[in-house]
């Protein structure tokens, strides 16, 4: 099974509010997840990210794969390095 960090979009049309989830690959956009480890708002001013840095190194060292957007926001949130 091929685990994933990825966004989960929710919020109104044109107000986008997203969950950092981990997810099996296979699972829709906004299916099932197996865990929420935070979230990202890029409307509010400043943007709010917030991430449970632990559990987030946790499944990373467990053999999930981030996402692109997810592995750009983990970086800005100071959980991994590169």
């Amino acid at each position: 099974m091929a685990v994933r960090i990825r966004l989960k979009r929710l919020g109104a049309k044109k107000a986008p509010f997203y969950r950092i989830v981990v997810a099996d690959s296979r699972t829709s956009r906004n299916g099932k997840s197996i865990a929420e480890i935070g979230y990202f708002n890029p409307i509010s001013d400043p943007v709010e990210l917030k991430v449970d840095a632990e559990e987030a190194k946790k499944w990373i060292a467990n053999g999930a794969q981030p996402s692109d957007t997810a592995k750009a926001l983990l970086k800005k949130a100071g959980v991994i390095e590169g």
